[in-house]
């Protein structure tokens, strides 16, 4: 098996991202998440660039890194300036982290069109900005920007700015491909030739803008490249950054090269799901291995193969990077696809058990109503639950009341909720203001039911859909309202249909609650044993 360095650039690439603006606290955050799934090194951002970088880089020195080794980015030396008195150096050294790494030109053009100056200068710019750092005791990377079409352009010069790097003393050389626009066959010949050209460790760092940033870092890695850059969700400039939550297990499980401690892949989805959280990013569905659709079955005969030979339909196991199998109910899933959903919560139930007709009679009556349940895991299971017996509500709404208000008062809030609740013998009233009449009755439920609940802090919506069922009926048609609910770790959706669209919503919001403090409890009962 071959070791594979990986290093992750969220915090650096990944801010800049469109959308992705992250705070101290957020940075620090993913510190510790990417350091708890066991990345070598964590790209943190360049400490001469902003006020922000700076405070961070104060900050992150209480963390303690148990896998990762904590790397600043700069860029080589101005030109025409001694490299002891550049302020963007000593902004890395201040930084104080053990790992620097440093981005120069490799492509002339970029050399005498860009930064205006020679490419003798360039070269000397790399050599002493290297060597200085190493001077200094720190690991040096050397980011080979735009290394590929520096190569193709001008292949003699792309290859001396690296053995000037190596010279100098890069620990590792780096390989960008910058804009994104090389094919996985390119990258493949170019790696190997620079593998063969050079003494010391070859990493790989891509884009996706044609789609291909995993395959093409997939691609470097088999022509010996040993060090491999990107996001952990694939946050990045324009289409974004390798994403090293597919890289990683299709390297560590398909390949046999180890990227991260291998008790640690099993972590994969929940701490992806957990960068996605601190980014306020909702984590793509159709993300290979991490995302929630990844291992989602819908077709009868795919549900049929996957449970009598599940890697007829699944290339690994959804355990083996932390995610689980799903089956979606809709119109092309049968009745195996209704048990085999039963038996996650009764185990022992058959085709033939009572029970089971029971379900399928109250999925109908629902679904003729306008629910739908492909997208509603959180209510599909509360209704098995409730026909099996394994039900019992954790509160009662005693009532509530909603009021709007138009011109709101305050910016962005127009509505405010008052809710009674009862949980056994007690009874809590609370009110909550609001973006809309559902975030303040979501706000108002929360707020009251945290009293009893504390664990619904961690609890937020990250989705919110309505559809009018039958357009025909105009102001009194059935609308249907699908929540996606997340705490940080795991998400989950809920439905419910009504002709009052605040009475759906809050079918939906109840059933939201349920599920996650349901969830909650087997999670401890599992401990416990």
């Amino acid at each position: 098996m071959k070791t594979i360095a990986v290093l992750d650039s969220t915090l650096r690439d990944g801010g800049q991202a469109e959308g992705i603006s992250f705070s101290v606290s957020d940075k620090l955050k993913i510190v510790s998440t990417l350091d708890e799934l066991g990345v070598g090194y964590i790209e943190a951002g360049n400490p001469g660039s902003n006020p922000k970088d700076l405070e961070f880089f104060r900050e992150v020195k209480k963390l303690t890194l148990k896998n990762s080794k904590l790397t600043a980015f700069g860029s080589t030396r101005r030109r025409d300036i001694k490299v002891e008195e550049d302020a963007n150096i000593k902004s890395l050294l201040e930084a104080d982290t053990p790992v620097v790494a440093i981005f120069g030109k490799t492509w002339d053009f970029h050399v005498t069109e860009i930064i205006k100056t020679t490419l003798e200068e360039n070269l000397q710019m790399i050599y002493d900005t290297i060597s200085y750092l190493k001077k200094q005791g720190k690991e040096v990377i050397f980011d080979a920007e735009h290394f590929f079409d520096g190569y193709k352009h001008n292949k003699a010069y792309a290859i001396e700015a690296l053995l000037k790097a190596e010279a100098a003393g890069a620990d590792c050389l780096a390989l960008c491909e910058t804009n994104g626009g090389a094919f996985p066959d390119e990258v493949y010949e170019i790696v190997k030739d620079v593998v063969s050209k050079v003494n010391i460790p070859i990493g790989i760092h891509t884009h996706d803008d044609t789609g291909l940033g995993v395959a093409n870092s997939m691609m470097a890695v088999f022509a010996g490249a040993t060090h491999v850059q990107g996001t952990l969700v694939g946050f990045g400039e324009r289409c974004g950054n390798a994403n090293l939550s597919t890289v990683i297990p299709n390297l560590q499980l398909k390949r046999d090269y180890v990227c991260i401690p291998n008790k640690n892949i099993k972590k994969l989805t929940s701490l992806a799901i957990r960068v996605s959280e601190i980014a306020n990013v909702t984590l793509k569905e159709q993300m290979p291995y991490v995302g929630k659709s990844a291992f989602a079955h819908k077709a009868g005969m795919h549900i049929d193969g996957v449970t009598k030979a599940s890697h007829s339909f699944e290339h690994v196991s959804p355990a083996s990077v932390g995610n689980e199998r799903r089956f979606l109910m809709s119109e092309v899933a049968g009745r195996s696809t209704i048990l085999e959903k039963i038996r996650r919560i009764a185990p022992d139930t058959s085709k033939d058990d009572p029970v089971t007709s029971v379900i399928i009679n109250r999925i109908k009556e629902l679904e003729h109503k306008g629910y739908q349940f492909e997208g509603a895991d959180g209510t599909f299971e509360l209704l098995v639950r409730k026909a099996l017996g394994k039900y019992k509500p954790f509160f009662d709404l005693e009532e509530f009341k909603i009021i709007g208000e138009e011109p709101s008062k305050t910016q962005g809030i127009s509505s405010s909720a008052i809710i009674k609740v009862r949980v056994e013998d007690k009874v809590e009233m609370t009110a909550a203001e609001g973006e809309g009449p559902v975030n303040a009755l979501d706000s108002a439920l929360r707020k009251a039911l945290e009293v009893f609940y504390p664990e619904l802090k961690s609890v937020h919506l990250t989705d919110y859909k309505v559809r009018v069922l039958d357009t025909k009926l105009a102001t009194a048609a059935k609308v249907r309202v699908l929540l996606e609910s997340t705490d940080g770790e795991d998400y989950w959706s809920t439905v419910g249909v009504s002709t009052d669209i605040i009475e759906a919503s809050w079918i939906a919001l109840v059933d939201s609650i349920e599920y996650k403090l349901i969830k909650d409890i087997e999670k401890k009962f599992k401990a416990y044993l």
